[in-house]
Parts: structure tokens; sequence; C-alpha cells
């Protein structure tokens, strides 16, 4: 703020400064205050490619950190055990062993394929994520099915083919239990060991229901991708959506964003196409005549004088369909063929109907 100039590497130089003054950062090493200062450095490129983009609505300084629940060392202060089973951190922080329990093998990776790791408290204890260099790629038959998801809130999503998925609604089932523990917080003398113990118990309420949420995302995920060779969906902005006070609090806790963002990683690792649409007019366009049909949230069926009379998301997802194969066709990167299902050296003759 007071610098306007300053770059990723003055952060870098100005953390062995801050070393010299508190004795907190002089008991990590150079690399683990170097990646403190790349986090930082995020931020603000951040900040600044929003105003060079002109983004919509308050930009805002990076905020400070009130409490730091994490630290990362790169390649140094850090050895694993020869099992794997153990990691021992050599630092002046004084850690030391810590035994390590999981269900990953870290055996199947070499040492140096361990660029850095990160130690993280959480409500429920400590964890270490470690950052490992690899390729993940998965091959499966093609399944010749395609397939397009409009996401929502009385289903989780709709596909073109009138499949439904319930919406799980993980915060609004754990609401008691959170306003229960929130009052016992609220309760107890700020300072108190009793209000750090009631607090605990509240983050691992919030902690449980964000797991939930990524373990639905995740296993719904990779079974629409290794189910279907296309899968399409709809472009939306989740930022935008939630402005909606009436259903902002419906539209977080379904977690649409974290089920796109699997559906991507996923549909690289097992070469699948994954194509996100334009939502616009997805919902009141009709999927058999085009004709557009105007209709309230509060109508679940699309009616048309065409004769044509389905759910409104089975709708949706017909259109989303649609419109993801007709931008494949445009851009050439597609063929239903069972020697190549992912698309990469294949091309659509001009005028070729992906449809048919």
């Amino acid at each position: 703020m007071d610098n306007p100039s300053t770059n990723k590497y003055d952060l870098s130089k100005y953390s062995a400064v801050l070393a010299k003054e508190f004795p907190f950062a002089n008991k990590l090493n150079a690399m683990s205050r170097q990646a403190s200062s790349e986090r930082a450095w995020s931020s603000i490129s951040r900040f600044f490619d929003n105003c060079k983009k002109k983004v919509a609505g308050k930009k805002g300084y990076p905020n400070f950190q009130k409490d730091n629940r994490s630290v990362e060392y790169k390649t140094q202060s850090w050895k694993l055990a020869d099992d794997r089973k153990s990691i021992t951190f050599t630092d002046k922080v004084g850690i030391g062993r810590l035994k390590m329990k999981g269900t990953r093998d870290l055996n199947f990776y070499q040492p140096d394929q361990i660029k850095r790791i990160r130690l993280v408290k959480r409500a429920d204890g400590y964890y270490i994520q470690f950052g490992i260099s690899v390729e993940r790629n998965e091959k499966i038959e093609p399944t010749h099915q395609t397939i397009g998801l409009d996401v929502g809130l009385e289903s989780f999503y709709t596909d073109s083919k009138g499949n439904k998925v319930e919406n799980p609604r993980f915060y609004r089932v754990g609401f008691q239990k959170m306003k229960r523990a929130q009052r016992l917080v609220s309760r107890k003398v700020k300072g108190s060991s009793n209000r750090r113990k009631a607090r605990v118990r509240l983050g691992k309420i919030h902690l449980k229901i964000s797991r939930q949420r990524q373990d639905h995302a995740v296993k719904l995920a990779r079974c629409v991708i290794t189910s279907n060779d296309v899968v399409v969906y709809e472009d939306l902005r989740i930022k935008n959506l939630v402005k909606n006070h009436c259903l902002a609090k419906s539209i977080n806790d379904a977690g649409w964003y974290q089920f796109r963002v699997w559906l991507e990683y996923f549909g690289k690792v097992f070469g699948r196409v994954t194509v996100a649409v334009n939502p616009a007019y997805t919902s009141v366009e009709c999927s058999s005549c085009g004709v557009v049909v105007k209709k309230s949230l509060s109508t679940r069926t699309h009616v048309c004088q065409c004769g044509c009379r389905l759910d409104r998301d089975h709708n949706a997802g017909i259109n989303i369909l649609n419109s993801g194969l007709g931008t494949i066709g445009h851009i050439g990167t597609l063929a239903l063929d069972a020697s190549n299902a992912s698309g990469e050296s294949t091309s659509i003759l001009v005028g070729a109907n992906l449809l048919e």
C-alpha cells in the first residue's frame, strides 16, 4: 500500500529482514520464509491484475491474516523415514519426529518428486500435505455416451436423459448442531479455556460439513466422467448468483463450483471431453423446436406449443448438451469414435451431425 512498485523479489528479500526482527520467523529456514512471501505475492498480484482488467465491484487491498494455521517447507529442514511412515523436521522450531497416519503410499514416489510439503493445523489435528510432481493418466474404455448437466437446488443436477441426483444439503442438515455450538461459544468468557474448547467443537462441525461436501463432489464427478465420453455443463458465475440473498445460502451449500473443478480434473485424468457452455436461455428455450417459453422459477414443468412437455431441468439438460456438442463441432476436436474417445487426433467432417 505504501510502495506500489514492490515486486515478488522485494518481498523475498524483506522476509530475511523480518527474520532479524521477529524470533518466531528466525526459527524457520529461508525457504519457508520465502514460501510465505510467495503466498503474499499471489494475493498482491491478483489485486493488480483485477485493477488492470477493470473487474467490476470493489477489489480492495489484500487482507492481513489474523491466524496463520500452516507453514510450508520446500526441500530443506525435513526428512522422510526409510519406511515413509514418519517425518522429521530439523529447523529451529523443534518439531522433531512426527508419525504419519494415512492411506497414501509414499513409497510409490521418488524423493526428488516431492517438491514441497505443508504442515496444516485443523480443528481435529495436524495434517501434512505433499506437493508431488507427477502426471496422472488413466486409460478406460470409451462408453459412446454424451451427457448434459443442469445443476439446481431442488436436485443437485438433472442430466439430458432425465436422471436426477438428490441434493444432499449438508449445511442444512448440520445447521442445528452448528447453531447450538455457536451459542455455547458465545456464552463462554473470552480468553477462557472453556471458550477455546467450545470453539474447537464448533470448528469440527464446520470441518465435517466441508469434508462431506468435497467427498460428495469427488465421488459424483468421477462417476459422471467414467460413465460418459463427453460431459457438458453450465459455465455459471457463482459470485453473481449468490447476490440473491434469498438463495445465497442454498447455492453455497450445493457446492456447484467444487463439483465443476473435479469434473475438469477427472476429465484430464481419464481423457474425457468436458465443455462449459453459456447458461443463457437454457431453461426457457424449448429443446424440441427452439421457441423461447418464459417461465418463473416456481414453474417446474416445460410446456411448449409444439407438444413438448418435459421437466424444466430435463429440458435445460438437453439444451446444454446440444449447445456443447455444437461448440465442439465448430472447434473440430471431437469424433465419437471407439478408437479415440479423447478426440485428440480426430476431426469432424463439415456438416456432420454429432447427435446422429
